[in-house]
C-alpha cells in the first residue's frame, strides 16, 4: 500500500462492508446509535496498528469512508464510540476491536481472554461495569478481498436446449 492518508474521503453507504473499486476501498458499516465510529488499519500480519480513521459520513445510520489506493488484503477492524449505559442496552466500548459483521474474509485467530468482553469478569458491579484493556492483539481482522471478475474472456458454453 501507498503511504496513508491523514483522513479518509466520504465514500459511499452501500454496499455495506469493504468493497475494492480498483481505485481505493470503501468502508461502510450499520449502526443507529453509534456517535462515532473508527477505521482501523493493520499492517499484513493484523498486528500493528498503522492507522486509525474516523468514518466522516453517517447515512440512512451507516456510517462509511472511502480509503484511495488501498488493496485487497489490506486489514482492518472497527471501534465504536458512543453511550455506555448496559441497563437501557448500550454497550459501546471503543477499547474494543470489533470484526466487521459484512467482512468478506477475516485473518487470525480469536484467543478468548477476559479482554474480549467489553465487562470486567470478576467485578463486584458484573456485567454493568466497564472493562478498558484494549482486545486488539486477540482479535481477528477482517480482510479486504477483490469480487471482481473479469467477463471479457468468459466464453457460452453453446449447450443446445436438447442437451440441458
Amino acid at each position: 500500500m501507498h503511504l496513508l492518508p491523514d483522513t479518509l474521503e466520504a465514500g459511499s453507504a452501500y454496499p455495506l462492508g469493504a468493497t475494492f473499486d480498483g481505485l481505493g476501498v470503501n468502508f461502510a458499516v450499520y449502526s443507529a446509535n453509534a456517535e462515532k465510529i473508527e477505521l482501523c488499519v493493520y499492517d499484513d500480519s493484523g498486528r500493528r496498528e498503522l492507522k486509525r480513521y474516523v468514518l466522516p459520513e453517517w447515512t440512512d445510520e451507516v456510517w462509511h469512508g472511502y480509503l484511495p489506493d488501498a488493496q485487497p488484503g489490506l486489514s482492518y477492524g472497527y471501534r465504536a464510540y458512543g453511550r455506555y449505559a448496559p441497563e437501557e442496552g448500550h454497550r459501546f466500548n471503543p477499547n474494543k476491536l470489533l470484526l466487521d459483521p459484512y467482512a468478506k474474509a477475516m485473518t487470525g485467530e480469536l484467543r478468548w481472554t477476559d479482554a474480549m468482553y467489553g465487562y470486567q469478569v470478576k467485578s463486584a458491579r458484573e456485567d454493568l461495569s466497564l472493562d478498558r484493556r484494549d482486545n486488539a492483539l486477540t482479535m481477528p481482522k477482517g480482510v479486504v478481498t477483490d469480487s471482481h471478475f473479469d467477463w471479457s474472456r468468459d466464453v457460452r458454453p453453446n449447450t443446445p436446449w436438447s442437451r440441458r
